[in-house]
């Protein structure tokens, strides 16, 4: 489980939507905080509309004044400030993880699109490509605020491989933690929402195809029903579902639905993100939902 959080921090209110959720985790899993703050060559003078820290002794004692604030007194929090100044920030922020070692990044996922542009714009796909730390990315609300962060309901989704079953360990630690309930999730297509060389395969066998689906709902319903009987006899709280239709739909809705606090997705590490974006499933969630968003880099 998590030892070490490093929360990439910019001076903007925006960027500290990120600290509930760490500040939540330091303390329920009794883990240390570095604060981080990169001086960024030619900044303007404000980001995110905010006055934009462009002096280290400045950058420094926003870093303290955050670290006392935002944690409670039992946490052990650095904080470090890269005082060279550098063109590209999300490269520095990746050099430093490697650095200093976190086993989890909390960051805001801010842009013009939201989380796409964070996953897009290489700080959390540098991180994760390079097969470091899982990243936790939270979405602000459109006030920009930092809201509170609660762990009762992950939204965990599986396929009908067991692909992502590594994934249970932080699951099972977080629910635990938290005594929160793990809400698993298969999602089947339908006939209609195949896509690439399935739709073109099953086209040619309709009826063949349409079988093979209901087979594999059947399938994923004993998956998943194993999965809840273990994690009940280990005394969690845990539910399963199989839904059919497009897979980030599904997912994004039952997130709503369910009230879920936090999505898990997997990411592999030899493929790094060509793996993860590899289907259009992970980025359209990653577009389309509300939900913080835990991306786990697997072996």
């Amino acid at each position: 489980m998590f030892k070490h959080i490093l929360v990439p921090l910019d001076g903007s209110t925006l960027a500290e939507s990120a600290l509930p959720a760490a500040a939540s985790l330091a303390s329920t899993l009794k883990v240390a905080v570095t604060l981080f703050h990169v001086i960024e060559q030619n900044a303007p003078e404000a980001v995110h509309k905010d006055r934009h820290l462009r002096q280290a002794n400045e950058a420094e004692a926003y870093l303290q004044a955050v670290a006392q604030k935002s944690f409670d007194p039992d946490v052990k929090v650095n904080w470090h400030v890269h005082t060279a100044e550098v063109k590209d920030v999300a490269g520095s922020i990746v050099a430093h993880a490697e650095e200093l070692g976190p086993d989890l990044i909390v960051m805001c996922a801010h842009g013009r699109s939201g989380m796409r542009d964070v996953l897009f714009g290489s700080i959390a796909q540098q991180v994760i490509a390079r097969g470091g730390a899982t990243v936790l990315l939270i979405r602000p609300d459109e006030s920009h605020q930092a809201g509170s962060f609660r762990l009762k309901k992950l939204l965990l989704p599986l396929d009908d491989k067991s692909v992502h079953d590594d994934v249970f360990p932080c699951a099972r630690a977080l629910a635990t933690a938290y005594e929160a309930e793990i809400a698993m999730l298969t999602v089947i297509p339908t006939f209609g929402t195949l896509t690439g060389e399935q739709a073109a395969t099953s086209s040619l066998l309709p009826g063949t195809a349409s079988a093979l689906l209901d087979i594999e709902e059947e399938t994923a319903s004993e998956h998943l029903q194993t999965h809840v009987d273990e994690l009940k006899e280990e005394g969690l709280l845990a539910s399963a579902a199989v839904a059919r239709g497009d897979p980030a739909t599904e997912i994004v809705g039952a997130g709503e639905r369910w009230k879920a606090d936090l999505l898990l997705l997997a990411t592999h590490r030899k493929a790094g993100m060509d793996a993860f974006w590899a289907r259009s499933v992970a980025p359209n969630i990653a577009r389309k939902t509300k939900l913080p968003l835990l991306l786990l880099p697997l072996k």
